[in-house]
């Protein structure tokens, strides 16, 4: 046990098994109180792999995935558990934080069981594959109502608790997804580019309180991982979930990827008092690499130094030549 979270209280939401699971015990290894959390008690089970797309898979594989998915289930309960079981302090809450009121009692139970809340980790997602002009609204919805919208809920629990203290740190899990991705999955690119912009409107809001807001995307081996191989390997090519065929080291990617425990030393160093000059960033977090994102700025521009606004023809001969000099599109630069 460490001592660099010491005294504090801890809500951790999806925090069941996975990612969540990882950073919660790592946080009460380093002294604090914690109350996990997800949506309802017992494995969440698969997310988007159906029935008849396990049975499409070979025999061993779709064993493989079944018994490594078995190993990592959890929840909220089996996490405090856990926590206890290693001499911490936890407590578990059963409820979806896409519901304003639920999220509420989230937080309060922190306040009622342990007198307070200094941090506040949202781990808690949702996602699923679509072409973008094949998408439900229910998937839109499904995906989105978890991040930013829950993430929002809790926060806005927390933050009046955290104000009054003087103090508090914020964490919010996104993904590289942010930037746009190379799988076809545009309201989980969104719901993470909004968890990026909350953080940093956050940031910048409770600043002066002492509190800290910063995002954190996690690289790790997760049910996620083995449902979108597992996926890619059951459906049908043209349904592939990926925006163009993947190159690349042959084998299952998924056994290559870190564990969730190499996540949580980081979380616990911008959730403690060593982190309190950290707020309003983005990092990446994969194994022993810790990274973070650059700040975004203006790169090139096109000035007309006169009064009369821009024609179209003057900006088809500028654009090219300095606008646009040396550019390259986005949407090509994964390919």
């Amino acid at each position: 046990m460490g001592n660099a979270l010491k005294g504090k209280v801890a809500v951790v939401t999806g925090s069941g098994q996975g990612i969540g699971r990882g950073i919660a015990m790592g946080i009460a290894a380093e002294g604090a109180k914690v109350v996990t959390n997800n949506r309802k008690p017992g494995s969440t089970g698969k997310a988007i792999l159906t029935n008849a797309q396990m049975k499409a898979l070979d025999k061993k594989k779709s064993e493989y995935v079944e018994k490594e998915m078995a190993a990592i289930n959890g929840d909220a309960e089996t996490t405090a558990q856990a926590i206890r079981d290693a001499g911490g302090e936890a407590v578990a809450f059963f409820g979806n934080i896409t519901d304003f009121n639920v999220a509420e009692k989230l937080i309060q139970k922190a306040v009622d069981t342990y007198g307070r809340i200094d941090i506040l980790v949202n781990v808690a997602g949702a996602f699923g594959f679509s072409p973008i002009e094949k998408m439900t609204e229910e998937l839109w919805d499904k995906v989105t109502l978890v991040k930013p919208k829950g993430y929002f809920n809790t926060i806005r629990h927390a933050a009046p608790y955290m104000i009054k203290q003087k103090s508090g740190r914020i964490l919010n899990a996104t993904s590289r997804a942010f930037l746009g991705d190379t799988i076809k999955h545009a309201e989980y690119c969104a719901a993470n580019a909004g968890v990026v912009g909350l953080t940093k409107a956050v940031a910048i809001e409770l600043h002066k309180y002492g509190i800290t807001c910063n995002c954190f995307s996690p690289w790790a081996r997760t049910r996620a991982s083995y449902e979108l191989d597992a996926y890619s390997q059951a459906v049908a090519k043209e349904d592939s979930p990926f925006v163009f065929e993947m190159k690349g080291p042959t084998g299952d990617m998924t056994k290559m990827t870190p564990t969730p425990d190499y996540i949580a030393p980081f979380i616990c160093y911008l959730a403690s008092d060593a982190g309190a000059n950290v707020s309003g960033s983005v990092f990446s977090l994969g194994g022993n690499t810790i990274s973070m994102y650059s700040e975004p700025i203006l790169a090139n521009n096109l000035t007309k130094y006169d009064s009369k606004p821009w024609t179209v023809e003057e900006i088809i001969q500028q654009a090219p030549r300095a606008l646009f000099a040396g550019y390259r599109p986005p949407a090509t630069s994964t390919y």
